[in-house]
C-alpha cells in the first residue's frame, strides 16, 4: 500500500461516522421598552456600540432618543427651539432639566417586537445512521463532519460583550504518541460540549458564574484524559462569558475558535428591529481536530461537489466528505505544516509511518 493510500485509509477507519440530516428555526423577542437604532458608521446596520440606546420616558408618552442629542435654545420670546431642525421637538425627561432634542426616532419595542434567529442545535455528525446486522452503514458515511456553531460580535442582544472572544488553546490538539489518539481528539471536542452545557445550565438555574463553571469543568473532563483539556483556562473562560450573558453557543464556539478547530464561513444578522439590525452573529464550522479543519479548508477546492464554498453564512455546508470524496483528496497539494508544528516530538514521516503500519496490520486481519 502506498504512503498516500495509507494516510487516507488510515483516516477513513478512524474518522468516518454514518450520519442524519438537521433543521433550524426562529423567534420573536416581546419586551417592553423604547429604542433608537442608527447606523452612525454607515456599514448598513446598528449593531455596533453607540448605534443603540434605551430612549427616555416623557410625560404624555413621548421618549427621546440620547443617540446624537442636543440641547435645545430660547429664542427672544423664551421658546425652545431644536438646532437640529425644528422637525424635531424639544423634551425634558423630567420637566425641571432644560429641553433636548434628538434626530432619531424612538421605536416601541412591544408594538414592534426584537426579532432573533434562533441558533442552530447542531451536534455535529452523529453515528446514528442505519446499519445492517454485520454493523456496516446503510447511508451515508462521512469523514470530517463538523458542526454549524455562531458565536455573537458585541450588540444588543450580548449588551456589546464580545461573545466569540478567543480565549487560547483550551482543547489540546496534536496526535501524540500514536494515531489512536485522533480518537482521544474527538472525545476530547464532544466532552468540550457536555462541560458547556452543563455550565449553561447551572447558570439558568442559579449559580453563580463560579458555581456554574466548575459544574461544566466536572463534566468537561469525565471519561477524558485531561491532559487534553487546559481546565483551568477552561474555567475562566466559562466564568467569563457566562457573566458576559453568552449562551451555551457562544461559549462552545469560543472555546473551539480559540483551539484552531473552526473555519469561520461569515458575519450575519442575527437579531433586527423594523428592518434594522441590532445584533451580528459570526458563523462558523467548527470540527473536532485542528487537522479535520486544515483537512476542510484545503480540501474542499480540489472537488467539485464543493462548487458553492461553504455555503451559505447564515447556515453553513460543515459536512464531512464522503469515501469516495476523501479518496480523490491530494494531501500532496495541502500545506499541513500548521499542524504538523504543533505535534510534540514527532516528525511528519514518523507519523505517516505509524499509520502505514497500523493500517497494513489492519488489512493482514481483515483480508482472507
Amino acid at each position: 500500500m502506498s504512503g498516500r493510500n495509507a494516510f487516507t485509509a488510515a483516516l477513513m477507519l478512524l474518522l468516518a461516522t454514518c450520519a442524519q440530516p438537521q433543521v433550524a428555526a426562529a423567534q420573536t423577542q416581546a419586551t417592553q421598552q423604547w429604542l433608537c437604532a442608527v447606523d452612525r458608521n454607515g456599514n448598513g446596520d446598528a449593531a455596533d456600540e453607540g448605534e443603540i440606546a434605551g430612549c427616555g420616558a416623557i410625560e404624555g408618552g413621548q421618549h427621546l432618543c440620547p443617540i446624537d442629542q442636543a440641547a435645545c435654545t430660547q429664542d427672544a420670546d423664551h421658546h425652545y427651539r431644536c438646532p437640529l431642525g425644528a422637525q424635531f421637538s424639544c423634551l425634558s425627561l423630567d420637566g425641571i432639566a432644560p429641553p433636548s432634542c434628538s434626530p432619531h426616532a424612538c421605536i416601541d419595542t412591544g408594538a414592534h417586537p426584537i426579532e432573533t434567529d434562533v441558533p442552530i442545535d447542531d451536534p455535529g455528525t452523529l453515528a446514528d445512521g442505519t446499519v445492517d446486522e454485520d454493523g456496516n452503514c446503510l447511508g451515508t458515511i462521512e469523514i470530517f463532519g463538523g458542526r454549524k456553531l455562531r458565536c455573537r460580535t458585541p450588540g444588543l442582544s450580548v449588551t456589546f460583550q464580545n461573545c466569540c472572544k478567543d480565549k487560547g488553546k483550551i482543547v489540546k490538539d496534536g496526535m501524540g504518541s500514536s494515531i489512536s489518539s485522533i480518537g482521544t481528539k474527538i472525545a476530547v471536542a464532544k466532552g468540550v460540549f457536555t462541560g458547556m452545557k452543563a455550565a449553561y445550565t447551572a447558570f439558568r438555574a442559579g449559580a453563580t458564574a463560579s458555581q456554574a463553571a466548575s459544574a461544566g469543568a466536572n463534566a468537561l473532563i469525565v471519561g477524558i484524559d485531561p491532559t487534553s483539556i487546559a481546565i483551568s483556562l477552561a474555567i475562566n473562560f466559562m466564568m467569563e462569558v457566562l457573566l458576559q450573558g453568552c449562551d451555551q453557543q457562544d461559549m462552545e464556539a469560543g472555546m473551539l475558535r480559540g483551539s484552531g478547530m473552526c473555519h469561520e464561513v461569515g458575519t450575519y444578522c442575527s437579531s433586527k428591529i423594523l428592518g434594522i439590525c441590532v445584533q451580528k452573529a459570526k458563523s462558523q464550522c467548527c470540527f473536532n481536530s485542528k487537522l479535520g479543519r486544515i483537512i476542510q479548508e484545503q480540501g474542499r477546492n480540489q472537488l467539485k461537489a464543493f462548487a458553492n464554498g461553504w455555503g451559505e453564512v447564515k447556515s453553513p455546508d460543515c459536512r464531512g466528505f464522503t469515501p469516495q470524496e476523501f479518496q480523490a483528496l491530494d494531501f500532496s497539494r495541502m500545506d499541513l505544516s500548521e499542524y504538523y508544528s504543533e505535534i510534540e516530538a514527532r516528525s511528519a514521516d514518523l507519523i505517516q509511518s505509524d499509520m502505514e503500519e497500523r493500517v497494513d496490520a489492519y488489512l493482514k486481519t481483515v483480508q482472507p
